[in-house]
């Protein structure tokens, strides 16, 4: 019997960032990925199906087996962690900076901060090193609006341009770290079906430098 593999790639920008690495190693979607209500796409390769969910759900699909491998941002694995999964592969796509940005001028010495964040274990981990009191608060989405209503000092997001925080009135502080689109392999996936998992990742390496090549 052929053995198939399963991907999971995280929604919007990753995935369409991906789209053409995949397109490079031969696995095109048969259906519109924006428009198609099938949660499990056939490909161009008889052997790949592909899943679209949200990013912070490729990880737990992939550690699950519901997937044999995926592709989501490392900002999603730091919080998730790696319990279950390999990551053999950095796409060299959706990159951008894990930061702290605060109000411009701020003063944030000298007392416990209040920090915004979808990304709690993250932030819990960078300002214990630190030596740093804080207070997390989670939030789901627009974090550059809580240090503007008073719900935080600061915030731990997400920055490509920058282009956001100027525009509301706030600066970096810390670089926390550097992220990447990854690809992703259940560990068993990765022993039960070793080599077209490893032609595959051999497959997108190649594209990955091909793409970084032509740019």
């Amino acid at each position: 019997m052929t053995q198939r593999l399963t991907l999971a790639i995280a929604k919007g920008r990753i995935l369409r960032q991906t789209l053409p690495l995949l397109a490079m190693a031969g696995i095109v979607p048969r259906e519109d990925v924006s428009s198609t209500r099938k949660l499990v796409i056939p490909t161009s390769d008889a052997g790949v199906d592909l899943m679209i969910v949200r990013a912070s759900d490729v990880p737990v699909f992939v550690q699950h087996g519901a997937a044999d491998g995926g592709v989501t941002g490392s900002d999603v694995l730091m919080e998730h962690g790696y319990d279950g999964l390999y990551d053999p592969l950095d796409l060299g796509i959706g990159r951008c900076r894990l930061m702290v940005a605060a109000p411009v001028g701020a003063n944030q010495t000298g007392r416990t901060v209040k920090v915004a964040t979808k990304y709690v274990k993250s932030a819990r981990r960078y300002y214990a090193a630190a030596g740093v009191q804080a207070e997390i608060i989670k939030l789901s989405g627009a974090m550059e609006l809580a240090p503007l209503c008073g719900l935080a000092d600061q915030i731990v997001d997400l920055v490509e341009t920058g282009s956001t925080l100027r525009a509301n009135g706030l600066e970096p502080l810390e670089h926390i770290a550097d992220i990447s689109s990854r690809f992703i392999v259940n560990q068993a996936s990765m022993k039960t079906k070793h080599a077209i998992t490893k032609a595959l990742i051999v497959k997108l390496a190649t594209a990955c430098i091909e793409l970084n090549d032509a740019a």
